[in-house]
This record gives C-alpha cells, structure tokens and sequence, in this order.
C-alpha cells in the first residue's frame, strides 16, 4: 500500500498544529507503509519509505495581484503543479484545505480515492476574511468541493464531527474520529533553562506559557487582556509569532504595551521557537494556557500536558476531549455570540475568568502537581502515534477494499 500526503506544512515549513499533526503520522505510517509526501516549499528528501517533493511557489506570477488574494492563487496554482507530476499512490491524504484543490484534481484525474482530514473549518473561522478579503469566498468554496466529494473525512474530534455534519452535506458513515497525537519520548519534561536564562525569566517566580500563531482563532488578546487580573509575581510568558494580519500584530503590540504599564515581568517571544526550545518553556511553566476561541483539537494541550504541565484552557471544540476539568486541568467557559465570529458575548468575564483559573492553579501546590502528572498519564494512555498511525491505516485499508 503506498499513501500519498498532500500538505502546506512539512518540515522545515511547520507554523501549527496541522503541520505537526502531518510530520508525525507521515513519520509513524512510513513504518507501516510507503507514504509520498507533497509540499508547499523546496524540501527534497528521499527515503526508505518516506519520500518528500516540495512544490515551491512561483517566483513573479502573482506579484501585480491583489495583496489579500495572492495566498490564494499562489495556493491554487501550488494545488495543480502537485498534480503535473504523476500520482501513483493507492490513497491520497489532504491536510488544510490548502492542499484540497490539490486533492479534488487528484481524484479527478487520476482516480484516487481521497481522504481528508479536517484540522479547521472555514465557516467557523470567518475573521479570515481579514486575511483573504473575497479569498475567503475561494476558500470556502475549495474546502466545501473537497470534503463533500472525499471518499473519507477525518475528523480530529467527535465535536468536529458534529460541526462536518452540520455544515456540509457529508454521510456519516464517511466521517471517521481520528485524534491528533505526540511523540512521547520527544515530549517530556526537561532540566535545562538556557531558553529561561536567554529570554530573562526568572526560574524562581512562576510563570504562566502560551504558545502559538497570533490569530483570532487562537485568543490570545483575550489572556494578554486578562494580564491585569492575574497575580502580580505570576510571570507572563507569550511565545507568540506569525500573525494572520497586520491588523491583529497592532492589536497584539497594543495590548501587550498596556499591559507592560503596570508590570514588568511579561515576555514575549514575537517568533516561533523550534521544538527543542519549546520544550523547555512547557517543561518549566507552572501553568499553560490556550485561551482559544475556536479549536477543532488543541494539539498544543496535551504537548504541555505531555511536559507534566497543568493546563488551564476555553471549553471549545475538541479542547474539552482532550482536557480533563479537576484533573488535568481547568477549563474555562466561553459564553460565545450564536453566530460569526463568535467571539465572547463578554470578553472581559472572559478574560477575567482565564485569569482566576490561572491564579488558582499556581496558588495550589498540590492541585498543580497533581494535574501534571494526570496530564501525562493522560498522553500517554490516548495520543500516541502508534496507535494512530495503525487505526489511519486501516482506514487506507477499507476504502482500497471497497474499490
């Protein structure tokens, strides 16, 4: 059996949770099977099992188009080259819908069946309007085309499942449950502090960690708004970069500047660290947060949860399979607007309530140890890519099957 990966992210091009989830299943299934791997960049790596053929864009073709739509033909333009090259793989695997159109003319053309796994939904993320203005449109449309024609949907959650159901017009019998997973060995908590030294974080002051894109998706305005409510000898470490918009950027440096007035012991890292690194913060953060206001999964919980760190967490989305309440951690409750964007019909209760969760954790010796280590216990019992990488290929198996 031979798989064939089509995908944005792929080492060393890795922004986000998709992208983790991507390098992981294609490192664990090549013990499996052949898996061929298509990408947007310049990667070029030949293995065994595992082979890797970047796609980079083109140079020029789109430099007189529209700012906010250039992604979007770039994207789509990326989607065809990927096809130029023969496909010879029994199943084709999509990741983000920005590897979709490449899927759609996959099936099309060569007659492959097609999986795709669903990391986010466009029409739960309608601020990327900002981003793509009427590229969103374009969006929608690819990610709808693909889904609703896939021989199989991989939803990331049952809550994800649900939201397929609601929003496309799929059978269930096609949509199966597939957690995203860790490498454990990978994963785990770490002595070293130069991270904390180079970065000026006190090692004997707590401190609470986010990590992640500066995005609507991700929240992160509402725990830098929620700064002020938070104990004053609690450290505020934000490793937070690649921002969707400049819009968002100023919004983020506005209010990280306001909350720097009447405190001096915030941190931000404005790039995304390598996982070395991020290790390190996780393993010695006394709290980590994800203030999410959308989140198909949460990836980014159980590697903190993996690092034997307490987590306190929005109760959205796949977040609440994945973060025990009172065990592994606290999940805060987001009453949001019925309809997009969905933001918080009270941000600053919200902001307010991230703090309390966060100040109650790191007041409570006991709660907190406890909580790290059910949450690796948790890891280590659910996310492991092994067992992931055996129930993918018995999905692969059954739709070959059926042919």
């Amino acid at each position: 059996m031979k798989a064939l990966f089509l995908t944005r992210e792929f080492p060393p091009y890795v922004y986000g949770g998709a992208g983790v989830h991507v390098e992981y299943l294609a490192k664990e299934l090549s013990e499996l099977m052949e898996i061929d791997v298509r990408a947007f960049g310049d990667q070029n790596a030949k293995g065994s099992n595992l082979n890797v053929t970047g796609y980079p864009f083109e140079d020029g073709l789109f430099d007189s188009s529209d700012d906010k739509l250039k992604s979007v033909f770039k994207t789509l333009s990326t989607g065809l080259h990927m096809n130029a090259d023969k496909i010879d793989a029994d199943v084709v695997h999509c990741h983000t819908w920005y590897s979709h159109f490449a899927g759609i003319m996959a099936k099309l053309c060569y007659g492959t069946p097609l999986v795709v796994t669903t990391h986010s939904l466009e029409p739960l993320r309608p601020w990327k309007r900002e981003q793509l203005g009427r590229g969103y449109d374009a969006s929608s449309w690819v990610e709808k085309t693909a889904i609703e024609m896939a021989d199989c949907l991989i939803a990331v959650s049952e809550e994800t499942k649900e939201d397929v159901l609601k929003h496309f017009n799929v059978d269930e019998s096609k949509v199966e449950v597939v957690y995203n997973g860790i490498d454990l060995k990978e994963y785990a908590v770490v002595k070293e502090t130069d991270v904390l030294d180079q970065y000026g974080i006190d090692k004997n002051k707590p401190f609470v960690l986010f990590v992640g894109r500066i995005t609507r998706q991700k929240g992160i305005i509402h725990l830098v708004n929620a700064i002020k409510y938070i104990d004053a000898e609690t450290q505020i470490v934000l490793c937070a970069g690649a921002p969707d918009t400049k819009e968002i950027a100023k919004e983020m440096e506005d209010a990280v500047e306001e909350a720097s007035k009447s405190r001096d012991n915030i941190f931000w890292i404005d790039k995304m660290l390598d996982k070395k690194d991020v290790i390190q913060l996780y393993s010695h953060a006394s709290v980590f947060c994800c203030p999410s206001i959308y989140e198909p999964f949460g990836i980014i919980n159980i590697e903190a949860m993996a690092c034997e760190t307490a987590v306190v967490a929005s109760a959205v989305g796949g977040i609440k399979e994945v973060v025990v309440e009172g065990e592994t951690g606290l999940l805060i409750d987001v009453v949001q607007q019925n309809e997009a964007p969905f933001e918080p019909v009270d941000p600053d209760k919200f902001s307010r309530d991230l703090a309390e969760g966060i100040n109650r954790v790191i007041k409570d010796d006991a709660l907190r140890h406890k909580m790290a280590k059910a949450g690796r216990q948790r890891v280590e019992a659910f996310f492991d890519w092994k067992a992931i990488a055996k129930q993918t290929k018995s999905i692969y198996q059954s739709l070959i099957n059926k042919r």
